[in-house]
């Protein structure tokens, strides 16, 4: 069970979760292979997998999640309607292998920078959709079911003498 998904409200639910892209999780392997010898190639892939570990991303019904850290936490978070607008940012190498960065904007001067991320457009898209399912919520029409009439004294005789009519009229 990830950091987010126990730091969730009741009746709330995670819509989607971002993910590093694969080629975020090869440089460090790549750094401690080229430079490991060196020794600084070690400490780039340490730095580099403890960070990808400890940094987390989600959308759910309600808000938008970033956590960051394992000693110290960090979490930023925005709900669904106090986002006021998103920004992608992706190189030509980003768009032809399908990473980028994503920057939230919320109202007044929060923001959210996102690590460069898998797919930051898909990630987007599902904020929107979550944004869209949280603005047009189903009304619920309760039926008010009336209290029984209670029926008054001439009432109840003329009921019960058409009842005794209707019985004779059925003998045989």
């Amino acid at each position: 069970m990830s950091y987010i998904t126990r730091r969730l409200a009741g009746g709330e639910e995670i819509i989607a979760e971002g993910r590093y892209h694969w080629f975020q999780k090869t440089w460090p392997w790549l750094a401690l292979l080229f430079l490991g010898i060196i020794g600084i190639g070690i400490i780039i892939w340490a730095v580099a997998l403890i960070r990808m570990a400890t940094t987390k991303w989600a959308v759910t019904n309600r808000r938008v999640l970033l956590k960051r850290g394992f000693w110290t936490v960090h979490v930023g978070e925005l709900t669904l309607p106090s986002i006021e607008g998103a920004e992608v940012d992706q190189s030509i190498f980003g768009r032809i292998f399908g990473f980028g960065k994503l920057k939230l904007k919320g109202r007044g001067e929060t923001v959210l920078d996102f690590p460069s991320m898998a797919h930051p457009n898909r990630f987007r898209a599902a904020i929107e959709d979550a944004r869209m399912r949280a603005e047009v919520q189903p009304v619920i029409v309760e039926q008010v079911i009336a209290p029984e009439r209670v029926e008054t004294h001439d009432e109840r005789k003329r009921r019960l003498k058409a009842e005794r009519h209707d019985e004779r009229r059925h003998l045989p």
